[in-house]
């Protein structure tokens, strides 16, 4: 049985947009799944509906099996109990998550006392070992929030996720607004710490790059959906969605100096999950389209070995993908559809 198992997760807000749309994920106890996209795809949504954690006006339907229970038919007394002791969030923006007039470490304790019935003498000392945990001394306990840097605000924030024991943890941009040097620690201390727990982690970002480093798998999000995923190094050093790639190549690479000087992101910007385009929602924007992606709306299929992605160009092409293709060359067109042209049209390549 999987840790975590999501299938055909949909969130729709007030008014009938919806911002998640059929995500299915599995995850495994001790592995990593990433989470790309840009701003507006529905990464944060997803987060927050495994745990059921949006407000009251979002709709999520679906099933979230949280080692084999579901998380969106549980009564709320369970989903309580579930919280922070089963799975627990990291939240992006530790400085506007943390209360900035109570001291970190009373906030630590405060789940420890919910959830584990301890004294306050327990939760203090518990206190004093997760803060260590995550590399800072216990005296930091009675700091408030503003006294802290950036690194040592988000330390804490990972020491309350791991103050009851979960199983899962959901890291949403736990590196925000981090230097780089600080964002590798970061990096490296969740990594350590979902190996030497046997945690399940869900680490969300736009940086394809970052996830490709720290993660086993990733998962790329476009308007609501999952649209490539597949072991990380590989999606992100091989994409075969034309959005996946895009975000890869968005990035100049380390020894690659011709990669400073590329077509930097995608022109246009994310659909409006209230007015999504017809057929492929990412069509608008693709260098690669075919006339039928405007008007078929391809779901996740093969790739490759323990990959899929969305898109008619990925896998072994169907009969009228064929005729699209064929059709343009009896014109005498490079068929914008062969992976040849897909190659081509990778941002960076000349």
């Amino acid at each position: 049985m999987s840790l975590l198992d999501v299938r055909n997760l949909t969130v729709t807000y007030a008014g009938g947009a919806a911002a998640v749309r059929g995500v299915d994920l599995r995850l495994e106890a001790g592995r990593k799944l990433g989470l790309a996209g840009e701003s507006g795809c529905g990464k944060s949504t997803l987060a927050l509906a495994l745990l059921r954690l949006l407000p009251a006006g979002a709709r999520i339907t679906g099933e979230v099996l949280l080692d084999g229970e579901d998380v969106l038919t549980m009564k709320w007394g369970r989903v309580r109990a579930v919280r922070w002791a089963g799975a627990s969030v990291v939240f992006q923006g530790a400085m506007h998550s943390l209360n900035a007039v109570h001291r970190v470490g009373d906030q630590i304790a405060e789940p420890i006392l919910l959830h584990r019935k301890a004294t306050a003498a327990g939760a203090k000392r518990k206190t004093g070992e997760l803060l260590e945990q995550v590399g800072l001394p216990p005296a930091r306990a009675d700091a408030y929030p503003h006294e802290l840097s950036g690194g040592q605000r988000q330390r804490v924030m990972i020491a309350m996720a791991l103050a009851c024991a979960p199983r899962l943890i959901i890291a949403d941009e736990p590196t925000t607004a981090l230097d780089v040097m600080i964002q590798a620690q970061i990096l490296r201390l969740i990594e350590q710490l979902v190996a030497d727990q046997d945690l399940g982690l869900i680490m969300i970002s736009h940086d394809l790059a970052v996830l490709a480093d720290t993660c086993d798998r990733l998962a790329v999000m476009y308007a609501g959906r999952v649209v490539e995923e597949g072991p990380a190094r590989q999606v992100y050093e091989d994409a075969r969605h034309p959005y996946a790639r895009a975000l890869s190549a968005a990035f100049p690479r380390i020894g690659d100096p011709a990669s400073r000087f590329a077509p930097q992101g995608l022109a246009g910007d994310p659909p409006d999950p209230a007015a999504l385009p017809s057929g492929c929602t990412f069509h608008p924007r693709c260098q690669v389209a075919l006339e039928s992606c405007s008007e078929e709306d391809p779901v996740l299929r093969a790739a490759g070995p323990e990959r899929r992605a969305a898109c008619v160009l990925a896998g072994p092409p169907g009969a009228e993908d064929r005729e699209a293709v064929q059709g343009a060359r009896d014109r005498g067109e490079r068929p914008s559809g062969t992976p040849e042209a897909l190659e081509e049209a990778r941002p960076g390549t000349p």
